[in-house]
């Protein structure tokens, strides 16, 4: 069977809910970019009481922006402005490498933005989608993650957490070079690491990241909103190859099941896309807010479980 990496959250830690579904091709995933210390360390001791020989994954926030601060969530209009505050987001300097006229992309790609001006201590965005923007959230600019710092403080401050509780594995994001590997390696001691391609820069150093890790995931979401929407099939398809080739493990993320974070069942689009995935020579696949956030997490992982099944089935 194919591991499943499982994104803990409200949906995923109450009462025994993984004592009673515990299944050791299970990955339990604590997302980096939500909550305290306190928060992950907690996690941390409710999975292993409940699944003491439990795997856990922690995955590290990385340089990614991400708004902060926001008394109140902004509701943004087709062709509307907004306003964020240099303080408004979680790097302070982001103002400083944007400038009017560059695209923005936000919560994987569904809504979008163009800066229109800066000054004053603030950031004009224009909209061009209609929606809610809260705290917390990723916004992308093409091209602006390489010039910043690979581990921002709080991944320093994760990544201590890594080593004290002796985490099985660690995600980096938002790689871009193998020199960023390298950085990371010299504050991992004993996890395994899981290279996360997600950005054009990872995919066109991919040879000599892959040399340096046993472990990928290509998180589509983030990929998307580097490469453009409708070009991510065609790079999942080339980092597969090039990982394979290397023998190395390979987990693809999100949006497997999305349709069955609100509702009980996927879409058929849902379910011969993942049929196709788990047929392929991958290690495993992750869900994140399917099982973090959702409200049929273990219906998710049932779903898996027949799906494998069926090719079981079909393939004697």
């Amino acid at each position: 069977m194919k591991r499943v990496i499982i994104t803990t959250g409200p949906s995923f830690l109450y009462d025994n809910i993984i004592k009673d579904n515990h299944n050791d091709h299970y990955i339990y995933r604590i997302n980096g970019s939500h909550g305290t210390i306190p928060d992950m360390e907690h996690y941390i001791q409710n999975i292993r009481s409940q699944a003491p020989n439990a795997k856990i994954l922690i995955d590290l926030p990385g340089n990614k922006i991400r708004t902060k601060n926001l008394r109140n969530p902004i509701r943004l209009l087709k062709e509307k402005p907004f306003f964020l505050g240099f303080d408004q987001t979680n790097f302070s300097d982001f103002h400083k490498h944007i400038k009017p006229g560059d695209k923005v992309y936000a919560n994987d790609s569904i809504y979008n933005f163009t800066v229109d001006e800066i000054k004053d201590g603030f950031i004009k965005f224009i909209s061009h989608s209609d929606g809610i923007l809260h705290s917390n959230k990723g916004i992308h600019v093409r091209g602006v993650s390489s010039n910043l710092p690979f581990l921002f403080q709080k991944d320093m401050e994760i990544l201590d957490v890594v080593n004290r509780y002796a985490i099985d594995y660690v995600a980096l994001s938002f790689v871009r070079t193998a020199e960023d590997i390298k950085l990371a390696k010299q504050h991992v001691k004993n996890s395994t690491i899981i290279a996360k391609v997600e950005t054009k820069q990872a995919v066109e150093n991919l040879s000599e990241i892959l040399d340096l890790v046993e472990h990928i995931l290509v998180d589509r979401g983030d990929l998307s909103a580097d490469v453009g929407l409708v070009n991510v099939p065609h790079h999942q398809a080339r980092i597969i190859k090039a990982a394979q080739e290397k023998n190395k493990k390979i987990f693809l993320a999100t949006q497997f099941l999305k349709n069955m974070e609100l509702v009980p069942i996927p879409t058929i689009a849902e379910v011969v896309d993942l049929t196709n995935t788990l047929q392929k020579d991958i290690h495993g696949i992750q869900l994140s807010e399917e099982t973090s956030i959702g409200k049929n997490p273990i219906d998710c992982l049932k779903l898996i479980e027949s799906i494998e099944k069926s090719i079981e089935e079909n393939n004697k």
